[in-house]
């Protein structure tokens, strides 16, 4: 008797088997936090029962999650529409650090001379503007010099974290700081404003749902959505059907950093009205907004929901780093389980295994899984 494994692609997929999928890779990555939370002698449904109370069971952890979900909703969109094309941009972390120097820049040099009605928006556009030059150099790099966009992305991230701490600990370092890395705060005219007792600030989070839905309709109703989802399928026949994929590169990843650069806007005006440093700026939502698109199948609508959801693990995660004092990259450690549960997910979404049985002479059954 012998046993043949074959890995075959699915002709098609339908939306209970990806709801299924989705669920049972949520389940598995679960499992897998669970039993690294036990190797560590703590009891895993105490731990995540914490993680999950933390962040959806008081009104304080609700509104702290949906603060921590606007920048995730925000950079997963961008990136959902980017890796439609197939355009692996790892760079959202940076792309919000450019987007909120700029916006930083705004505010100390414009806004104690403009009313907030013209600061705040030009704040915003300015982010969006900075976001998309991060997100558009290493668009051009791919399509003119065949640069990988994975590693161009990511250094990227590095070169804007390093420039930003030389602003902070240099020419923007504030006259009333009394030395510390910070510039500045921002005048009352570019601050946004938060929603009483919790830190959400309202603008930002209209703003996020807006452009979700506009993304939405950008992929699925327009002609650029349908080519950006036709060079993602199959780039070969894209080009041979005439597609223009240098400009709709450089689009993609323009709108795919603005977003981004627009979540760095909402940290600096309505979290922490000054500049900081990066690690403060941003908890590694550039990072984890890959995990928000993923879990959303790369539908900039159902971002929202997987954004809140990734949100709530942050916050929960916070809440059982200091009640069980964990480590502070635990929750990383955890969404990192969860993103490689995923990605495994969605191959076993677009491919099934084929295992055949054979006797000696004779042909045994075969079935699909």
């Amino acid at each position: 008797m012998k046993l043949f494994i074959k890995v075959e692609r699915r002709d098609s997929t339908s939306i209970p088997l990806t709801i299924a999928v989705i669920l049972l890779s949520l389940l598995i990555g679960f499992c897998l936090i669970a039993g690294l939370l036990a190797i560590q002698g703590i009891d895993p449904l105490f731990a995540l029962g914490k993680i999950f109370a933390g962040s959806f069971g008081r009104i304080y952890g609700i509104g702290e999650t949906i603060t921590k979900g606007i920048p995730l909703i925000l950079i997963g969109g961008g990136l959902a529409l980017a890796f439609r094309a197939k355009f692996w941009n790892i760079g959202a972390e940076g792309q919000l650090l450019s987007g909120a120097i700029l916006s930083t820049w705004i505010a100390l040099n414009w806004a104690p001379h403009l009313p907030a009605v013209i600061v705040i928006p030009l704040m915003f556009l300015a982010g969006f503007l900075g976001g998309a030059v991060w997100g558009f150099f290493p668009a051009l790099f791919k399509v003119r010099f065949g640069v990988n966009e994975v590693i161009s992305t990511l250094m990227m991230n590095y070169i804007i974290a390093e420039f930003l701490n030389m602003l902070i600990l240099g020419p923007w370092r504030g006259e009333s700081r009394m030395g510390f890395p910070y510039t500045d705060s921002f005048p009352p005219s570019a601050t946004l404003y938060q929603l009483p007792n919790s830190r959400v600030h309202l603008f930002t989070l209209i703003l996020a749902l807006c452009f979700a839905f506009l993304l939405f309709l950008l992929i699925y109703r327009t002609k650029f959505g349908y080519e950006v989802r036709v060079i993602g399928e199959n780039r070969d026949a894209a080009r041979y059907a005439g597609i223009d994929f240098f400009r709709n590169t450089i689009i993609l990843m323009v709108i795919s950093g603005g977003m981004a650069g627009m979540a760095g806007v909402g940290e600096v005006a309505g979290i922490h009205h000054h500049l900081t440093y990066p690690q403060m700026i941003s908890s590694g939502y550039g990072y984890t907004g890959i995990i928000v698109a993923w879990l959303a199948k790369l539908n900039p609508l159902l971002a929202i929901i997987s954004g809140l959801f990734l949100a709530g693990i942050l916050v929960g995660g916070d809440a059982v780093q200091i009640s069980l004092g964990l480590p502070a990259a635990t929750v990383h450690v955890f969404n990192g389980i969860l993103l490689f549960s995923l990605i495994m997910g969605d191959y076993f979404l677009l491919n099934r295994l084929l295992i055949t049985i054979r006797r000696d002479r004779a042909e045994g059954r075969t079935g699909g899984v």
